[in-house]
């Protein structure tokens, strides 16, 4: 159960908007009940998020009024249907158990509506994004989970003046090159808690040469923003380390027969080979790397998107390294809520009847508290309306330094670059033992 959190205490408030449409008003409603009443409550009063007596904003974006029994609407986009379910689900999950956890804004209760699924695609979040800004009443979108879907969802739903916060996709595109220039794919009013891929590929190239000591290298990636920009940053990485780059080649993310890309691979003799992409060709991929001459002894290294249950209990993940966000989680916890990993693990489990199935939970939680705060910032109730400035939640994102997250210490840069950018690597070494796979931590990066 949940913990009880001093000076976040509240009580679900009974009186509900009846804005709650589409699948909440199915399962959604469902889960929303019982994450709630996992939520710890007091006896007394609502103390929490208690109106201040001027907020932040100048009204340049427009202001959304919320009438006394409505509620304050947020989104949640991510990937909950199709092969990449696996990494969108969690990420849900953990925005609901945020919004319960976290309670009112000012006495007014917040709306998640319908769960939209961006299908990790340009197609489906574009789709669900027009969807979500045709709702003038919504202040912000937690999502999407993959790269491919924010670069199409982020321009639609900053250009209304909404806030976009992912928990999960990495591309520097959507954000910079860390040298203080914007991504092609970056747009004002996107943030992110997860790493900015330019880390994640240097970590892994840090771990081949320095920690494996290996000379050569290829990768292989499928071409969309996230795969391709990961595989590049690693090959740069690579190279600029002193390390050879000996091929640098795509696949389509549809290929069942991965035999003839990687012979092309093979042609190079590469010592590892680093593959961020996402399953199915994940699996084909590790399962015929093996087979093809000049490939058999070449060390298999992967990302993050692949860091899940599915692909982990299969019998070719033996032996992967995999890169991706740092889940030692240690002595955090978030500040607005309270709560610590263990006690948010705990109520994962709880009320979803399993752990979560892929890395970036936590990441979702704290990026939908941050989201809460922002509003809470932003909004004041005059006349028994709550009003919130747009302008004012981009303010208080902007200006996020040392917020206390489950992932760790939270800054934005002015970019939307947000997450803690500590990165490790593990090796996965039985397919029957995915926790201690997860726990095997063989190298770690965090950028000065």
């Amino acid at each position: 159960m949940a913990d009880s959190i001093p000076e976040r205490r509240y009580c679900p408030n009974v009186q509900r908007s009846d804005r709650r449409t589409g699948l909440l008003a199915a399962r959604g409603c469902a889960v929303l009940l019982a994450v709630l009443a996992a939520a710890a409550c007091s006896g007394g009063a609502d103390t929490a998020h208690v109106p201040e007596s001027d907020h932040l904003g100048d009204g340049a974006l427009g202001t959304v009024e919320v009438e006394p029994g409505d509620a304050v609407q947020v989104r949640s986009l991510n990937t909950i249907t199709g092969d990449v379910a696996y990494l969108g689900i969690p990420n849900q999950r953990g925005v609901e158990l945020a919004v319960a956890d976290f309670g009112p804004i000012h006495g007014f209760d917040v709306d998640l509506g319908t769960r939209y699924d961006d299908l990790c695609s340009s197609d489906g979040a574009q789709a669900a994004a027009q969807t979500i800004v045709a709702d003038e009443d919504v202040i912000g979108v937690i999502g999407p989970s993959c790269s491919t879907a924010a670069v199409a969802a982020s321009p639609l739903i900053t250009a209304a003046h909404m806030v976009l916060i992912a928990p999960s996709n990495t591309s520097p595109t959507l954000t910079s090159d860390l040298a203080g220039n914007p991504g092609l794919n970056h747009s004002v009013g996107y943030y992110r808690t997860s790493n900015n891929g330019l880390y994640v590929g240097e970590t892994m190239a840090r771990f081949a040469y320095q920690g494996l000591g290996l000379a050569t290298a290829a990768a292989i990636h499928d071409g969309d923003p996230y795969s391709r920009s990961i595989a590049q940053a690693f090959a740069d990485s690579f190279e600029r380390l002193g390390g050879t780059v000996t091929g640098l080649v795509a696949i389509n993310k549809e290929d069942t027969d991965m035999v003839p890309v990687l012979t092309e691979v093979a042609t190079g003799n590469p010592e590892a080979l680093f593959f961020p992409i996402f399953q199915p060709a994940g699996d084909f991929l590790t399962d015929q790397a093996p087979g093809v001459a000049g490939l058999a002894e070449t060390i298999l290294l992967t990302d993050a998107a692949l860091l899940n249950d599915g692909f982990m209990s299969l019998p070719q993940s033996a032996g992967v390294y995999f890169s991706g966000p740092d889940l030692r989680f240690g002595a955090t916890s978030n500040q607005s809520t309270g709560k610590t990993p263990e006690s948010l693990l705990d109520a994962y489990r709880e009320i979803y009847g399993e752990p979560p199935s892929a890395p970036y939970w936590a990441h979702a939680y704290d990026a939908a508290t941050l989201l809460l705060e922002a509003i809470t910032a932003a909004s004041s109730v005059e006349d028994g309306t709550l009003v919130i400035d747009r302008s004012g939640v981009r303010q208080y994102l902007d200006s996020v330094s040392g917020y206390g997250g489950i992932i760790g210490t939270i800054s934005c840069d002015s970019f939307g670059d947000c997450g803690s950018q500590k990165t490790t690597v593990i090796h996965h070494l039985d397919p029957e033992d995915i926790e201690a796979g997860l726990a095997n931590v063989v190298f770690e990066f965090a950028p000065a």
